[in-house]
């Protein structure tokens, strides 16, 4: 079971296991368990959306880890390991685009790249309900412009609601071969998937490179971004170069946007 999986399948347990709250509810969390203070280099990344950020990440490390969306070992890291490490992504996407989250979770990547990029139309799908909740009130906590749709990706509902996006984005959600299959209907012909992986993004792409093909997708390649005083992010980039016509066929399509 690779790095991606693992994580999922642990915020699954933790979902159902964790009563249901408010954000509004969350207790202040002890000054030894204090939010972490953002680092020097959120400033370059957030710009004046900075506070934003903060709030979620407050959120975060508190309603977020009661709720079990994050673990508890993760508060210390909440910045550089996941926040950060999100919105290093945002330079990978072009001016006013529409990019749909799936299996957001706890917000992440959908958020930050909100945050970071207020320029994209974002909407964040997301199949429980605690979670879904959990994403609709940080949403109107912090007035962003972002849609939440609860539902699976691979559902016809959600692929009406949010299909025909210019980007399909996620972070560990599930291995790359599902996570195309379940990307392909919500993209217009043309657009890209980029999903944020571990270590493994390479090994993923040598071994799921023909379930990529197969689904239409081409100029598959792993990119490493950084933002400041954060991890290194490995993203898996591919465009959907092709559709499936009325017979089953596929036939050539417009090529991608660029900035």
């Amino acid at each position: 079971m690779d790095e991606d999986t693992r994580n999922k399948t642990t915020r699954d347990a933790a979902d159902q296991s964790v009563p249901e709250h408010r954000v509004a509810d969350t207790e202040v969390a002890s000054p030894e368990e204090a939010t972490p203070v953002p680092p020097s280099g959120a400033g370059s990344v957030f710009g004046d959306r900075l506070d934003l950020a903060i709030r979620y990440v407050e959120t975060l490390a508190t309603a977020g880890l009661e709720r079990g969306l994050m673990g508890p070992r993760e508060r210390p890291r909440l910045w550089d390991r996941h926040v950060l490490n999100s919105a290093a992504a945002a330079g990978e996407f072009a001016d006013g685009e529409t990019v749909v989250d799936i299996g957001s979770g706890a917000g992440l990547p959908g958020v930050p790249l909100a945050l970071a990029r207020p320029d994209l139309a974002v909407t964040l799908v997301e199949p429980l309900l605690r979670r879904a909740t959990f994403l609709q009130e940080v949403v109107d906590a912090l007035e962003l412009d972002i849609r939440v749709i609860r539902g699976r990706a691979e559902e016809k509902d959600v692929i009406a609601k949010a299909g025909g996006a210019d980007v399909v984005t996620s972070r560990a959600v599930a291995p790359l071969s599902k996570l195309a299959g379940w990307s392909a209907p919500l993209l217009r012909p043309g657009g890209r998937m980029i999903a944020l992986k571990g270590a493994s993004a390479a090994d993923e792409v040598d071994r799921d490179a023909r379930a990529l093909r197969r689904l239409g997708f081409e100029d598959v390649c792993v990119q490493i971004v950084s933002a400041p005083d954060a991890e290194e992010t490995r993203l898996v980039i591919a465009t959907l170069a092709t559709r499936v016509g009325t017979r089953g066929s596929r036939s050539r399509a417009g090529g991608p946007r660029h900035r």
